[in-house]
């Protein structure tokens, strides 16, 4: 399916593990199903989300091939393709467009940072090598690095740059990029917390971990904001807003992969830097979920 500005909610879904740590197809089989039977409107795997960092390219590969399979073109699937060396990354794209996916999500260079012109050309390079839509994707608390406005406004020009994930929190510089936004350039909310506000400047949806937990219900917030229901869709995010909150009480994804277990999804565990989620966090997570109805 193309990935052509698809406006609504993209779920940046877990990677759910056995107790042993390998990968549970058939776990993922499922998520995915309930992930298109609440309305998502596109998915993103092997983001932050879905834990690709202590993944193998082999693991990687087939979780993106598993995936393509499942969901045989129902949705528009993205793929993760980071990586802090624009020579792989430039690799993983070309894979993944041979794959089949409809889309890629490309980080900044994360650790060895750049300069402008480095930033610009390690986007613009794999937007050349490839013919599917590439979003960038803006997420200065992890990498250590933002995109610069002005790099941010020659992409956005770039026939193959489709979209922006802005998940700096910064709606000072969501505002700065805002007249970037065209036909052929969207923006993504990178964070739960503010998708009303980044919808209101312009935004087509969110790339979202709180759609892992409540998928009806975030693609229900983007779609009524943008038919028209402004009122019916704060109301909604503000009801859900400590659900949001609470899945970042820890580092992303320990809370998400916490709370899905809790709710039956079994996902099962993190892997190692990410470890199981604190005892006041977790008593907290559960409550806020119990309030939501969600427990």
């Amino acid at each position: 399916m193309k990935f052509d500005h698809v406006q609504g909610s993209i779920v940046a879904t877990v990677t759910p593990f056995h107790d042993d740590g390998s990968v549970n197809f058939e776990g993922l089989t499922q998520l995915l199903e309930r992930q298109i039977a609440a309305g998502t409107d596109a998915i993103l795997v092997l983001g932050t989300t879905g834990e690709s960092s202590t993944m193998t390219h082999e693991e990687d590969d087939a979780v993106v091939a598993h995936a393509l399979k499942t969901i045989n073109g129902r949705v528009p699937v993205v793929v993760g393709s980071g990586s802090n060396c624009t020579a792989t990354q430039v690799q993983n794209a070309k894979r993944y467009q041979a794959m089949g996916a409809d889309g890629l999500l490309l980080i900044t260079p994360y650790y060895n940072k750049t300069n402008a012109e480095g930033m610009y050309h390690h986007f613009a390079d794999v937007a050349d090598a490839v013919e599917i839509p590439c979003i960038l994707y803006n997420v200065p608390g992890r990498t250590g690095c933002s995109i610069p406005v002005s790099v941010v406004e020659r992409l956005a020009k770039h026939p193959n740059i489709a979209a922006i994930k802005e998940a700096s929190g910064d709606m000072s510089y969501a505002m700065k990029i805002a007249h970037c936004i065209g036909p052929d350039f969207a923006l993504y909310s990178g964070n739960d917390d503010i998708t009303i506000p980044l919808l209101a400047i312009g935004g087509s949806g969110v790339i979202s971990v709180y759609a892992n937990v409540m998928p009806k219900e975030c693609h229900e917030i983007v779609t009524e904001f943008l038919h028209g229901d402004r009122e019916k869709a704060l109301a909604q995010h503000l009801r859900y807003l400590q659900v949001m909150n609470d899945l970042f009480l820890e580092v992303n994804p320990i809370p998400v992969k916490t709370a899905m277990n809790l709710m039956g999804l079994n996902v099962g565990p993190m892997r190692l830097p990410l470890y199981e989620m604190s005892g006041d966090a977790k008593r907290k997570l559960e409550a806020t979920m119990r309030e939501a109805g969600l427990l």
